[in-house]
Parts: structure tokens; sequence; C-alpha cells
């Protein structure tokens, strides 16, 4: 029986998001990067200014929800899935990966920037999301409630577990491990920042996530220069591939173009509805501001964190001993081509901190909702103890029927947020003009709504 559901929704899952929501997600970054006028190019610099606000009241700073948001959106994926895409559509896919999360950044800068105009206060903090701005625009708290159960299920108990799996299965490489020591041990760790809340997340993650990206830069970085030589040939056939008929048509569902979009798109997350939630939560004078720091968000998971896995791959293809090999293992075998065993541990923590940083940001997201649904302590208290759990059965369980169904509810996640930020756009369009108002007027932007809504 688990094993016909599993293909079932495996086949369900491979159809609704090679079919139906890869083009619904980049008809609408398409769609809202016309509607804003390509709001994610023209104020980049201004996000930038932004992250460097701090925070002198409640709430996260622009920095730390940030991080927060990045530590969701860089995970595995990025390593694993970037060099897949690689082996299966050749240099190609890179540019079409880069051209989609240039679009789709515009999707997460509506759903950003609504997510703080519907923000509310809760405790020491504010939170908001999809499910806020779905009752708040709109008057339906069903549809908020919808939404925030699916995103629940999606991100504590699925996507939680296939990280906590994760991270555990990077010490195979070192031999037999006891997963039920690890698991305790992992579930200790992620209980400790669970119970802590969602201020003790944001602090964090502004730690965490920076080394992160860092270390696994410098490994790319270090794998680069030991291969300059290759670099011409390398951006020289992403360019030709990506834009050859024959690579981009032929055998269209794996074609450089297909692949390249699907990656750009499901790595960064942008009008998914998950980052939402991480940027309510920051504690700044105007809903845009978030905007723009969520489309320096999708510029790190992508143009940062993918490429660097690129060049990684792509500078040692050349070589024998990553011949053959796909995902996690190719990228290992790079990293040992130039630092041997030194260079894999150091990779093997860089990407226990990808998984672990994903592991706390879907937990921020998944708490976000639940008290949407109800500020009660006794609620919040089994909830975090029922998080706990699941990153321990996820330690020791392939529950790959699981995850499926955490794939398939995402998907659902994604088409209710994505009509809600196209049918709310063009309040996002009034916000925007305030804003660009008050910049050009030469003053510090402030949205009076939420003044007077706080």
């Amino acid at each position: 029986m688990v094993e016909m559901l599993t293909r079932i929704t495996g086949i369900l899952d491979s159809w609704i998001y090679s079919n139906v929501l890869v083009w619904v997600l980049l008809g609408a970054g398409v769609f809202l990067t016309i509607r804003m006028n390509f709001v994610q190019v023209r104020l980049f610099g201004e996000g930038i200014r932004v992250l460097k606000e701090e925070n002198s009241g409640d709430g996260l700073s622009s920095f730390q929800a940030l991080m927060v948001a990045t530590a969701s959106r860089v995970g595995t994926g990025n390593i694993a899935g970037v060099a897949t895409a690689i082996v299966l559509a050749g240099p190609g896919a890179v540019f079409w990966m880069w051209v989609t999360a240039l679009i789709g950044s515009s999707s997460a800068f509506v759903e950003s920037t609504l997510a703080q105009m519907y923000k509310k206060k809760s405790g020491d903090g504010f939170v908001g999301g999809p499910a806020y701005y779905l009752e708040g625009a709109f008057g339906k708290r069903y549809l908020g409630v919808i939404f925030a159960c699916i995103l629940v299920v999606t991100f504590a108990f699925g996507f939680n577990g296939l990280q906590a799996y994760n991270i555990v299965s990077t010490f195979t490489y070192y031999g037999n491990t006891s997963g039920l020591l690890c698991g305790v041990v992992l579930s200790l760790f992620a209980g400790y920042f669970f119970f802590k809340g969602s201020q003790s997340i944001g602090k964090v993650s502004a730690v965490l996530v920076p080394c992160m990206a860092v270390l696994y830069l410098l490994i790319g970085v270090c794998i680069t220069i030991a291969n300059l030589s290759y670099v011409p040939g390398i951006v020289a056939a992403i360019f030709k591939e990506a834009m050859d008929v024959k690579s981009m048509f032929v055998g269209f569902a794996s074609s450089c173009m297909v692949v390249g979009i699907k990656k750009g798109l499901f790595s960064n997350e942008a009008g998914m509805g998950s980052a939402p939630n991480a940027a309510a939560s920051a504690n700044v004078s105007h809903p845009v501001k978030q905007g723009l720091v969520q489309v320096i968000s999708v510029f790190i998971d992508t143009f940062v964190i993918c490429t660097t896995t690129v060049m990684i791959v792509l500078c040692t293809q050349h070589l024998e001993v990553v011949q053959g090999l796909d995902a996690i293992p190719l990228v290992q075998a790079a990293v040992f081509s130039l630092f041997g065993e030194f260079g894999v541990g150091l990779f093997s923590f860089a990407v226990i901190l990808f998984a672990f940083t994903s592991l706390i940001g879907n937990y921020f997201y998944a708490e976000a909702n639940i008290r949407f649904m109800s500020e009660d302590r006794v609620v919040l208290f089994a909830f975090r103890l029922f998080c706990v759990v699941s990153v321990f059965i996820g330690a020791n369980s392939n529950l790959l029927l699981a995850w499926q169904v955490a794939d398939l509810c995402m998907a659902c996640m994604a088409f209710m947020n994505v009509v809600a930020i196209c049918l709310l756009s063009g309040d996002v369009k009034v916000v925007l003009e305030d804003y660009v108002c008050q910049l050009k007027a030469g003053v510090e932007p402030v949205y009076e709504a939420w003044k007077e809504k706080a």
C-alpha cells in the first residue's frame, strides 16, 4: 500500500511541477516584473542600502529577516540540484537559471511587501505572510487557515524531516554512523532553537548563514582559481548552449531551458509563499523595504550560492575523478580533487550548515502560521514538541512518501499565493510609488497606513 502511494504521489509530484507549476510561477514573474516596472533591477541598490539599517524596536532587523529567508531558501538543493541540472542538461541550463531568478525576484518583492502591509504584532515581534494577507485583503479567514495548515504540514513535518535526513546522510561518507545517536543530537540542537522562538532563530541565522555562504564561496573561488584557464571556455559554453536551438528545445522536458527554469524557480522559492513569513517579521518603516531585501535574498540564493556550485562542477568536469557522478557525490569529488580529505571535511561542514539553517528557517515559517491560527501557549508548546519529534523521525527514516506529499502541499501553497499576489499587485504598486516619491523628496520613506494600524 505504501509503495503504491509513493509511486502515485511521485507521478503527481513530477507532473504538477514540470507541466503546471513551473509555468504558473514563470508567468507570474513576467507579469509582476512588467507591472512593477522592473523594480528588482532599478531599486537593487536601494535594497542594499536598506540592509544597513539597524532595528531599534521590536521584531527583527532587515538583515536578520534576510538571513532567515535565505536560510530556508538556501539548502542542499543548491548543491545537489544544480549539479544534477548541469549533468542532465549541460551548461546552458545555468543561463536560464539566472534569467528565471531575475524574473522571479519580482514575485519575491510583491509577496514580501504584502507580508509587511498585513503583518501583526505578536509578543515582542511581528508575524505575517500569505495567511495574513489572504485574510486581511480578501476578508476570508478560512483562506488564511487553509494556507497556514498546508504550510505547517509542508515545512514543519515534511521538509524538516528531509533536512534532518540530509544532515545524517552527510556522515555516511565517513563510514557507519549511528542514525539514532545523530538523530538525538540533532533533535536536541533543533529543539533548543525551536523553544527559544523566532527572535532567537533570527539572531542565530544572522550568524550561521553568512558563515555558511562565505565558507562555500571560498571553496568555489579556490577551485575556480586553480582551474582559471578553463573559465573563459566555461562562460562561453554557458551562453552558447543557452542560445542553441537544439539545446533549448530538443527533448523539451530535459532541455537546458526547461531544466534551468525549473531549477531557478524552485531553488529561490520566489512566489511560493514561504519567504514572506520571514519578511513580515522585520521592523521597518515602509513595506517596500522588505520587498527589496527579499530581492537580495533571491540574488544570494541563485547568483551567489548556485553559481558557486556551477563553477565547482564545470571547472572540474575534465577530471576523471568526477566523471560519471551526480548530485552531492559529484561536488564532493570536485572538492577532493583540489583539497583532499581536508576539503571534503570542510564541504561536509558546509552541507550540514546548509541543511541546519534550512531546518530552523523552515520552523520559523511554520511557527508564524501556527500563531495565525492560535496564540495559545499550550498549542505552541505542543507544536514545538511535535517539530522536535519530526526531526528525530526524519533523521532516522527515508520517508519518501511524506516528502512527496509535502512537495504536493507546497504546490498548493504556491497556487494560492500566486493568485493572491497577482490580484493584489495593484495595491503593491501604489505602495511602491509612495516609496519612490518619498525617496525623490529626499526623506526616509515611512508607511503612514502601517503607523496608524500599529
